[in-house]
């Protein structure tokens, strides 16, 4: 499906729809990872909502960014997790899973696998570390950031920090979670 197929058929609210959230009160899983010497890593939680989009596909992300674009989570894109640790120094960032399975490890080298599936959202907060081990032949996942704000790459290289260090510290709070808005995920953990 197209943005103008999804316009002609009405637009968000017709997407939303297809999309909805499978249940009324989402709690996320919550991860903390600590600094591992090569990657920074947070003192804010990762956020796992899952199997929160029914839909999945071409469908399933486009409501995954109209979600998000609600919530001013933009700066779009859809492809897969790279096959290396990395992590973002200047925002944090959301994955939509719209299709397939990975493993996924979150944190760096000592951090935690961690299986994904279509219909689950990955809020990442500035520094944390992921990496996909291994994905169905179908996995898609698309990305956004607060805000729309541009995204580095950083791979725990010597070198990259201490001014790693000092962009994370720099990253604002989010106002909105991907997801849920001002009501809940970024807004309560983050705090």
């Amino acid at each position: 499906m197209t943005r103008s197929d999804f316009l002609s058929l009405g637009g968000f609210p017709f997407l939303l729809a297809l999309t909805a959230m499978t249940q009324p009160d989402i709690e996320p899983e919550t991860f903390l990872f600590a600094d591992d010497g090569k990657i920074p890593n947070s003192k804010y939680p990762l956020l796992l909502y899952r199997k929160v989009f029914q839909a999945t596909g071409s469908v399933g992300a486009l409501g995954m960014e109209e979600r998000f674009a609600v919530n001013n989570w933009t700066n779009f894109w859809r492809d897969g997790v790279f096959p290396y640790h990395h992590y973002h120094s200047i925002t944090h960032e959301v994955l939509g899973v719209y299709s397939g399975s990975a493993l996924l490890q979150l944190g760096g080298e000592k951090g935690q696998k961690v299986r994904v599936q279509a219909g689950d959202v990955i809020v990442i907060p500035a520094g944390v570390g992921h990496k996909k081990l291994e994905s169905s032949a179908d996995f898609g996942v698309m990305g956004a950031y607060p805000d729309g704000r541009n995204y580095d790459l950083l791979r725990g290289e010597p070198g990259e920090r201490p001014q790693a260090d000092k962009n994370i510290a720099a990253v604002p709070l989010p106002a909105t979670d991907p997801l849920l808005g001002k009501e809940g995920g970024v807004t309560e953990f983050w705090k």
